[in-house]
């Protein structure tokens, strides 16, 4: 590990302050520390942001705002979240073993960078860590790499499943900018595809500080799932993940969310196939064409085709599983 300065800031203000080297802010640290180890990140200064970005849950009528710095543990544990919000802190408890839970903070989870083996090991060439030298995996390992909305430049994958739900959710993330001001990143936005410029994992803006993320009320709370298909059962990321959630009248679906991990660079909203789930029944045969309209036009490489089947099957047996939470 490349020797830093560690500081410990008080406030917004002290943080933006102009520092000599390269500094980055840290939150816990989960995700940082190990990228430190490796020598991908190699940060002159550390900022400790932990003293004064929020850790709070605030819940009104309209929606819920989980401060930057709650605990992942936080969100399997808060009854605001539980009886509202289950499926957040049900993909957070399909993630981290406990102890990274209790580290682990919400604005880091946003800002996890990927798991690709490429990027971790520095002796072969990636674009995300270094620019313009090549993708490894594109032609190589890529078991575990994206299946749509990839690029020649980069097959990553967003390794996240607390996002996976936030982008089911429709959440925004509110964000301090360097000059002070606040601004709204809808959720949609903020993680980005790798086109020509993988290095840069998200929208959000250089020097900014994620202060809360604000997830809208919604019916969700009833008919949810979420399921995750991993390697093992611990300490593993997900091959395919999906969050599944229901708004029914009888049996008919009046509203859908369905998005999925593992599959692309940043999490994926299945927009098609929520539009076709509305209106229609929820039985298996709806959730069978679902499923269907969620594989087609994937384009899968040259080691991770098996991926394709399972998200199908992982598509039906996620909305499956929604009719058993009522």
């Amino acid at each position: 590990m490349k020797p830093f300065t560690y500081q410990k800031v008080k406030n917004a203000s002290e943080a933006f302050q102009t520092i000599n080297g390269s500094p980055q802010f840290i939150a816990g640290g989960t995700n940082l520390v190990d990228l430190m180890k490796k020598h991908v990140a190699m940060p002159d200064v550390l900022l400790d942001i932990s003293g004064f970005v929020s850790k709070e849950i605030k819940s009104t009528s309209a929606g819920i705002q989980l401060g930057a710095m709650l605990s992942n543990t936080a969100l399997t544990t808060n009854a605001e979240v539980l009886l509202k919000y289950p499926l957040i802190s049900a993909a957070v408890l399909a993630g981290a073993s406990p102890q990274i839970r209790n580290m682990a903070s919400v604005g880091g989870n946003l800002l996890q960078r990927t798991r690709c083996p490429y990027f971790y090991d520095t002796s072969t060439p990636c674009n995300k860590r270094t620019p313009q030298s090549g993708c490894s995996a594109k032609e190589g390992a890529n078991r575990m790499s994206a299946i749509l909305g990839y690029s020649e430049d980069c097959v990553a994958v967003h390794p996240s499943d607390l996002c996976v739900a936030l982008a089911a959710l429709d959440a925004k993330v509110n964000v301090k900018l360097k000059s002070g001001k606040d601004s709204v990143i809808d959720f949609k936005d903020f993680h980005k595809l790798p086109e020509n410029t993988p290095a840069k994992d998200n929208n959000l803006p250089e020097g900014a500080l994620i202060t809360s993320v604000y997830v809208p009320a919604n019916s969700f709370f009833t008919n949810y799932s979420y399921l995750k298909i991993r390697d093992r059962s611990s300490y593993a990321f997900a091959l395919i993940s999906v969050a599944a959630a229901l708004k029914l009248d009888g049996n008919i679906i009046k509203d859908v969310r369905l998005a999925s991990g593992g599959v692309a660079h940043k999490p994926w909203r299945w927009a098609k196939a929520e539009e076709f789930l509305k209106g229609k029944p929820a039985n298996d045969a709806s959730f069978t064409q679902a499923a269907e309209i969620v594989i087609d036009g994937l384009k899968p490489l040259s080691e991770n085709a098996f991926k394709v089947p399972m998200l199908k099957g992982a598509i039906q047996t996620a909305l499956q599983n929604c009719l058993q939470t009522r």
